[in-house]
């Protein structure tokens, strides 16, 4: 695998909590999202790649991200943090209106470069996993794969099931996305996100 370029944190701020998409800011700028069954580890995964443990808010309850949330990093490209799918402990109502605020904003966002789809890689593949990332498909929205906490299993157990996905994956999917493996514990695979999202941000200015 070549080497990336490393991207300098310099600033990460909040700026904003949208309701939906149209109240999102301007998109003037190259957009990446972050989504995942909730108690993945998103917040502390967004943490740890601005490089700013208290940037996103981290909770032990399910659920607490209800909006879109933007954060500006080195003032050039946004950070998102979506509302998880799965267990939240909240009326099917509220369930309903997340879905489709988070439909419309993954379809309409023009600016979005790619999805990052947090996956807990202490499990073997979980059917709300699959079947948001065929979705996606369905959407041909473009996503890449994040395997989370990696520090709580042994290495051949996360291997394991970073493989099991993927070949869940193979058995619809022509050609398989990118893929992380991290831990925000060691924040191993930080730099591996950032350059490739530094990678995605030359694309975008070069097309801009």
């Amino acid at each position: 695998m070549e080497q990336r370029n490393i991207m300098i944190i310099k600033s990460a701020e909040y700026l904003i909590s949208s309701p939906d998409w149209e109240k999102c800011p301007t998109p003037n700028m190259p957009e990446y999202a972050f989504i995942g069954r909730s108690n993945v580890g998103k917040s502390s995964l967004i943490n740890v790649l601005a490089n700013n443990e208290r940037l996103a808010k981290t909770s032990g309850t399910p659920g607490k991200t209800v909006m879109i949330n933007h954060f500006l990093v080195n003032k050039e490209w946004y950070l998102v943090d979506l509302p998880g799918y799965g267990f939240a402990k909240r009326s099917m109502s509220q369930r309903k209106q997340w879905e489709k605020m988070i439909e419309d904003y993954l379809r309409k966002r023009t600016n979005l470069v790619t999805i990052f789809v947090l996956i807990d890689s202490r499990h073997s593949p979980q059917k709300i996993d699959i079947d948001f990332v065929n979705q996606l498909g369905e959407w041909n929205v473009p996503f890449s794969l994040v395997f989370t906490k990696a520090d709580k299993s042994t290495q051949a157990e996360v291997s394991r099931n970073v493989k099991s996905f993927l070949n869940k994956m193979r058995e619809t999917w022509e050609f398989l996305p990118p893929h992380f493996v991290t831990s925000t514990v060691k924040k191993s695979g930080r730099d591996a996100i950032l350059g490739y999202i530094e990678e995605l941000n030359a694309q975008f200015r070069a097309i801009a």
